[in-house]
C-alpha cells in the first residue's frame, strides 16, 4: 500500500468563498443603510408636517386671540360686566353641590360637624369647575381641625386656610366653631371615597346658607 504525499509548494486555496462572504455582507450593509436612510427621510417629513401643523394651530390661536381682544376693546363697560356675569352663571351651572358634599364627607372626621358652608366664587380650571368656600365647622378639638387641614392639603382636593376661631352659641352646645376659606378643586374622575375615620355622612345644615 502506497502513500501519495502533495509535494507541491502552493497547495489548493478556495479563492472563492472569502470574496462570496465579502460580498453577502456588504450587501446586506448596504440594504440596511438604505432602509435606515429610508426610516430617517420618513421620519424628519413627519417631523415636520406635524410642525408646520403646530405653526399653523398656533398662527390660528393667536388671530383668535387677537379677535377677541379687538372684540373686547369695543365693548362698554355695562357689557364687560354682563359678559363677566354670564360666564359666572355659567361656571355655576356647572358646579355640583353634590359632588361637593361627596368629597367633602370624604375630608371631615366623624367627630367635625359642618354649621355652614357659602360658595364665594366659581370658576373653571380646564375641563373642571373650581370653587371658593366659606366653610364653618364645630368640633370639640383643636387637635382634630389642625389634623384635618394637614390632611386636606395632602389629599389635594381641598386646601383650608383657617381664619377664626370661637366658641359655639346656644343653649346646650359644646365646641368651637372654626371659620375657614377653603379652594375645592375636584379631581376628575369618581369622588374621593370616604375615609375610615367617618362614622357618618356630613351634617349639611348649613346648606340653606350656601351662595346661589
Amino acid at each position: 500500500m502506497s502513500t501519495k504525499l502533495n509535494l507541491s509548494s502552493s497547495p489548493f486555496r478556495n479563492r472563492v468563498l472569502p470574496w462570496t462572504v465579502t460580498g453577502v455582507v456588504a450587501l446586506a450593509s448596504i440594504l440596511a443603510l438604505l432602509f435606515i436612510a429610508q426610516a430617517t427621510f420618513q421620519t424628519n417629513k413627519q417631523a415636520e408636517a406635524a410642525e408646520g401643523e403646530v405653526a399653523a394651530l398656533r398662527k390660528e390661536m393667536a388671530a383668535l386671540n387677537q379677535k377677541a381682544k379687538e372684540i373686547e376693546s369695543t365693548l362698554t363697560p355695562e357689557q364687560k360686566r354682563t359678559l363677566k356675569s354670564a360666564h359666572t352663571l355659567v361656571d355655576r351651572k356647572r358646579f355640583s353641590w353634590s359632588r361637593l358634599f361627596t368629597d367633602l364627607e370624604a375630608a371631615l372626621p366623624g367627630s367635625v360637624r359642618v354649621a355652614r358652608i357659602m360658595v364665594k366664587e366659581v370658576g373653571a380650571d380646564g375641563d373642571r369647575s373650581v370653587a371658593d368656600l366659606d366653610l364653618v365647622v364645630v368640633s370639640k378639638s383643636p387637635t382634630t381641625i389642625t389634623q384635618m387641614i394637614k390632611d386636606m392639603a395632602s389629599e389635594g382636593v381641598f386646601r383650608a386656610e383657617l381664619i377664626s376661631q370661637s366658641l359655639q352659641r346656644g343653649r346646650g352646645e359644646t365646641g368651637e366653631e372654626y371659620e375657614m376659606l377653603v379652594r375645592y378643586v375636584p379631581r376628575f374622575g369618581a369622588p374621593a371615597a370616604a375615609a375610615n375615620r367617618n362614622d357618618r355622612p356630613v351634617d349639611a345644615a348649613g346648606e340653606g346658607t350656601r351662595g346661589r
